[in-house]
């Protein structure tokens, strides 16, 4: 008889890595390099740093990205786990939901590993926004706006971050500013400290201008910026707006990677568990606001598991828009500067190649695991275009008990 019950493994966060993330367009360090070349990079570091790990035994390598066209197409988890030096006998995917690409290609996964058909699966994502500017090539049936299911500001993120402004007036340009200024005085302060060394992936590089280069740093960052700064940039969504390219994150090519594995196999190969998966949700929101998607992700994700948001002892957001992440501390009645939030700075400072960035939060909140014993459980959120959010809940292997 087939066996018709199975008992539900435990998923773990193995390893993640990221490439420096770079600025888009011609002046960019990444502008003459291919976008399956980032993904390639950080599958060959992933192997590297666990050499414990039999390359056979991937099972399968889930690559999302936004744009699916050009050298961010054809199936790129297959050819980039091929590129990359896996077996042959390792498949691999494409996975799409926009800026929770990673995310998704994280708990799609994770969904088979729980279940037993993966032991071991490369997830991550890749963004190349300076050879492909998000919406290159796509065609919205125009059916969506004609026949009003969303309001045309819907399909214009920036657009989106004014409305979240717009129902909340307690989110003001000078709230958001200030959280922005924070962004990078935290991530500056993050870089001096060496924090990102162990998982930052060295990207060689040609530039047409500059020739070759190892890039070493992320592009992005602003240090030094000030409240002041940001006050008097312009807001090119709306006259007299509040989103400005000081208080959301910027157009920016990268990469990141992590390995997953049931927690029993990574026993058995002696791999690190940095991290244990709780729960996930994602759900869908007014597309026109699509920046409160996190919210109702997170209740959802919390009620999963069981758990309230006084449980979280961290939180990696991901700051597309301030407003966006200051929208989700104020229903949940956290200050904007709690020192739980993004202790390294976020993406306003490092940057948001969109599909990726889910692992990038993924990565630095196993960072803050392992600073902080005393934390049980953290989270990591963030919107997605067209209405939607994502929230997936961690448990930290290295809790001392001493807290929730």
């Amino acid at each position: 008889m087939p066996q018709t019950q199975r008992a539900v493994r435990q998923v773990v966060f193995v390893d993640g890595v990221r490439t420096p993330f770079g600025k888009a367009g011609p002046k960019g360090v990444y502008a003459e390099t291919r976008a399956d070349d980032l993904v390639i990079r950080c599958i060959r570091e992933l192997l590297q740093r666990n050499p414990q790990l039999p390359p056979e035994r991937v099972d399968d390598v889930a690559i999302a990205a936004t744009t699916q066209i050009g050298d961010q197409g054809l199936t790129m988890g297959r050819v980039a786990g091929l590129l990359a030096g896996l077996p042959k006998t390792v498949p691999g995917f494409s996975i799409d939901r926009m800026c929770a690409g990673a995310m998704t290609a994280v708990t799609t996964t994770a969904g088979g590993i729980a279940f037993g058909a993966y032991d071991v699966v490369v997830a991550g994502g890749v963004e190349h926004m300076g050879r492909h500017p998000m919406g290159e090539g796509v065609d919205p049936n125009p059916r969506i706006v004609a026949e009003k299911l969303v309001d045309p500001s819907a399909l214009v993120m920036g657009s989106t971050a004014e409305n979240l402004h717009d129902r909340y007036p307690e989110l003001t340009k000078e709230r958001c500013d200030v959280f922005a200024a924070a962004s990078q005085e935290k991530y500056a302060k993050a870089l001096a400290a060496g924090k990102f060394q162990d998982v930052l992936v060295p990207m060689s590089a040609r530039h047409a201008e500059k020739g070759y280069a190892l890039v070493t740093a992320d592009e992005p960052p602003r240090p030094g910026t000030t409240v002041d700064d940001l006050a008097a940039l312009k807001t090119p969504f709306r006259v007299r707006g509040r989103v400005t390219a000081g208080n959301a994150a910027g157009l920016n090519d990268g990469a990141t990677a992590c390995l997953l594995a049931a927690e029993d196999v990574a026993e058995e190969l002696g791999l690190p568990v940095r991290m244990r998966l709780v729960s996930y949700a994602y759900v869908g929101v007014e597309p026109e606001v699509m920046g409160i998607g996190p919210v109702p992700a997170t209740e959802k994700a919390l009620a999963k598991a069981g758990l309230t948001i006084e449980d979280i002892g961290l939180f990696e957001l991901n700051e597309a828009f301030a407003v966006q992440v200051v929208a989700f501390l104020e229903h949940f009645g956290i200050a904007d500067d709690d020192e739980r939030v993004n202790p390294f700075g976020g993406a306003i400072a490092m940057g948001h190649p969109l599909a990726s960035s889910g692992v990038r939060l993924m990565t630095q909140l196993a960072q803050h695991f392992e600073e902080h014993p005393e934390v049980r459980y953290g989270l990591t959120s963030m919107c997605v275009g067209i209405g939607m959010g994502g929230t997936v809940i961690w448990e930290n292997p290295h809790w001392n008990g001493e807290s929730k």
